[in-house]
């Protein structure tokens, strides 16, 4: 509930962006009689719980708390290890408690990992015990058929009955380099593999990552604000540098051991696996380039894998979460980019065409596919930021989500969920639907923000860039505004949302005093493989498409182009950056938060699949480089008001980042401002510091652009001209 004394920036960042306190991670039972998930009590708590949806209840569906962390713990603080905190920043999660959940395949059992140590849940009964077992734990998963639970400790892949009896060690490290059962640093960045082993169905067995870290070059943070602290060591794979070395086991219950085959020397990058009833195991392995990749079937007996597909692109690969995948009849369903439109293919059919743009599979069953999808270029009427739920047989495609906005979906037993998020209703619902009919709700208790954004979706410039307009709400409509370009800009990144929440600090941001344009240009997500793959060899190119979206859109709305600002968080600092060194004609000031200014540092699976490998391709790094930018030692160029902010226990875009663009910013002369925040990631999840960037960062962007305190015009433009 909003207060007098409490001001945007305060509650967006204690209600972590709005998003504590919303119902996540659900999972339903295959006979559909229960919907388990995650909630914190409110949208200030931090610390998720876990709840089950009876669908079944003698008075009808009925919510129950069956797993308490507060309780759990008995008052204690949480005390996460090393591996968990690092596994917690690849998935950006930023809560507290109980942040996952696995179960067995009935849905009957779940097991989950507090403060480093393993509980077990009886999903019917709400009964929890504490297994006890080596720890600290991390990422623990009950077999099919509920009788063990196998967890990470120690770099080690454990196995303990769901009694708590007989935990024992099916692999452990060879050396403090290796760990069983963990994702690597880039499979848990880039490739979204989060998890490193998998039960098999019949529970006897599991597949096993093993990551050996040894080749892959030491960095180190350190905190400069405690210089008594050891700096951290970090194993990081920049661009063109080794990678860990992955391999997958066959481990058996009964101490058997099979190394799964391939060539890993031509395909390195172990980047999904399935495991199900309806066939053997599958994985797919790219190619360090992400040109080509295999699926392959695996022998789980000896090992052995047999290619099934071989795909190729010019450009590069995309990968999708749950796919490849088998569907009960046994056939291969994937994602594909073969026909020019992002389709769905099913055995040797591709179901799909260039009216959807595939974004992810969400359940197969017998009779159909559910997936979410976008529209395609080919669809009639493109709606702005919009992605539905649609049912995919092979006599067609059904939509199953009804109103615009934004929706994802989880299906089981006959029982959806679907999660649908509009522009006109803060947060997002959750309808539990049984063949297409309602029959109940999961509560969201998430804090009301308390702002409405003022939205226009819309396309702008000759490529039809999709972008939003936001406008102060008691704008005068003869009024020309300063305006704000607010974008991410870049691959997996889309900002132009049919969607409340996800508009909301641009809104703040309009409030005080700017029109504020978000624009996805190329690169970002959502539209078409081509759409995405332009920027290969070049990321300078989605700057071009921000500047054509800002000078389309100035002729619709009340933009004054002689004060332009710019502000972004990592690839969006990126691009305020270029924005202001490349092309200080168009834009007055940037933000820019947690940048990659030098491509070099960018770890290896992102940077080489846009750019490729740099001692091949220096002059594609060079162009997109900021510290390498001719522009910086260009005398006539003007110098634009520049504000860098970095996280100095950043691990993923490290503060060299912004040191090194600094130093070459004095180098050259030109004054710019650094906002180092101690102890800070690459999440920002501290209270305090989220809510004065947002402060700081209005308050630099009034000064720069000659605007009052208050955020209306004042004093003499200090930009450039609208030429």
């Amino acid at each position: 509930m909003q207060t007098d004394t409490e001001s945007f920036p305060r509650r967006y960042a204690r209600t972590q962006r709005f998003t504590l306190g919303a119902p996540r991670a659900f999972t339903v039972a295959p006979d559909g009689s229960r919907v388990v998930f995650l909630r914190s009590r409110s949208g200030t708590d931090r610390a998720g719980a876990l709840w089950v949806l009876d669908l079944e209840a003698g008075g009808g569906p009925a919510e129950r708390l069956v797993a308490d962390p507060a309780a759990l713990l008995e008052g204690t603080g949480e005390d996460l290890s090393a591996e968990e905190l690092a596994r917690r920043e690849r998935s950006r999660e930023g809560g507290a408690g109980i942040v996952a959940h696995a179960t067995d395949a009935a849905v009957e059992f779940a097991c989950f990992a507090l403060s480093g140590r393993l509980f077990a849940v009886d999903l019917r009964t709400g009964a929890t015990r504490e297994l006890p077992v080596a720890g600290p734990v991390v990422d623990p998963r009950p077999s099919p058929d509920g009788r063990h639970v196998a967890y990470v400790a120690g770099g080690a892949l454990r196995v303990v009955g769901a009694a708590g009896d007989g935990d024992r060690a099916l692999a452990e490290p060879e050396s403090g380099t290796v760990a069983y059962g963990l994702a690597e640093f880039v499979a848990a960045e880039e490739m979204h593999r989060f998890r490193g082993f998998w039960w098999a169905p019949e529970s006897d067995r599991l597949l096993v990552a093993r990551a050996d870290d040894a080749p892959v070059r030491r960095w180190w943070i350190a905190d400069p604000a405690h210089p008594g602290r050891e700096p951290r060591q970090q194993a990081y794979p920049a661009a063109g540098t080794p990678n860990a070395d992955v391999q997958l086991f066959v481990l058996g219950l009964d101490g058997s051991r099979s190394e799964v085959l391939w060539d890993r020397e031509r395909f390195p990058y172990l980047a999904r696996v399935h495991w199900s009833a309806a066939g053997p195991p599958l994985i797919l392995v790219q190619a360090r380039d992400q040109r080509e990749q295999l699926t392959l079937t695996v022998d789980p007996d000896t090992g052995a894998t047999r290619t099934l597909l071989r795909e190729s692109d010019p450009t590069w690969l995309e990968l999708f979460a749950a796919t490849p995948c088998w569907s009960p009849a046994g056939e291969l369903v994937r994602i594909t980019d073969e026909s020019g439109a992002r389709a769905l293919a099913v055995g040797g059919r591709t179901l799909t065409d260039g009216r959807l743009h595939l974004r992810a599979v969400l359940d197969v069953s017998q009779d159909d596919v559910l997936v979410s999808a976008s529209a395609g270029e080919e669809a009639a009427d493109a709606e702005t930021g919009e992605v539905h739920v649609h049912r995919v047989t092979a006599d067609g495609v059904e939509r199953v989500s009804r109103e615009p906005g934004v929706h994802s979906a989880v299906r089981a037993g006959g029982v959806t969920v679907l999660v649908s998020s509009t522009l006109g209703r803060p947060g997002a619902r959750v309808r539990v639907e049984r063949d297409g009919e309602e029959v109940a709700r999961i509560a969201s208790h998430a804090a009301d923000p308390g702002l409405t954004p003022r939205v226009a979706l819309t396309r702008a410039g000759a490529r039809r860039v999709p972008s939003a307009v936001l406008l102060p709400a008691h704008h005068r409509e003869d009024e020309p505004l300063p305006v704000l370009m607010d974008p991410y800009g870049g691959p997996h990144g889309q900002r132009v949302s049919a969607a409340h929440n996800a508009h909301l600090t641009s809104q703040w941001f309009a409030d005080q005093g700017f029109a504020v344009v978000v624009a996805d240009g190329r690169g970002t997500p959502g539209r078409s493989p081509q759409w995405e793959k332009a920027v290969g060899g070049d990321f300078t190119l989605a700057l071009e498409d921000q500047i054509d979206a800002l000078h389309d859109l100035a002729g619709r709305y009340p933009l004054d182009l002689s004060r332009v600002a710019i502000r972004g968080w990592s690839f969006g600092g990126y691009l305020a950056a270029l924005a202001v060194l490349r092309r200080p004609d168009v834009f007055a000031a940037g933000v820019a938060g947690a940048p990659v200014t030098d491509w070099r540092l960018y770890d290896t699976h992102y940077t080489e699949r846009y750019l490729g490998d740099p001692a091949a391709a220096p002059a594609a790094y060079a162009a997109s480089s900021l510290v390498t930018d001719d522009g910086l030692s260009g005398a006539a160029a003007p110098a634009r008001p520049l504000m860098l902010i970095h996280g100095l226990a950043d691990d993923n875009v490290v503060a060299a980042h912004s040191l090194r663009l600094s130093s070459a910013l004095l180098a050259e002369g030109r004054p710019h401002e650094v906002l180092p925040l101690s102890g800070v990631t690459h999440m920002t999840p501290q209270e305090q510091v989220a809510e004065n960037l947002l402060l700081l960062q209005v308050d630099f962007l009034r000064r720069s652009l000659g605007m009052s305190p208050e955020g209306t015009a004042g004093g003499a433009p200090q930009g450039p001209s609208a030429g």
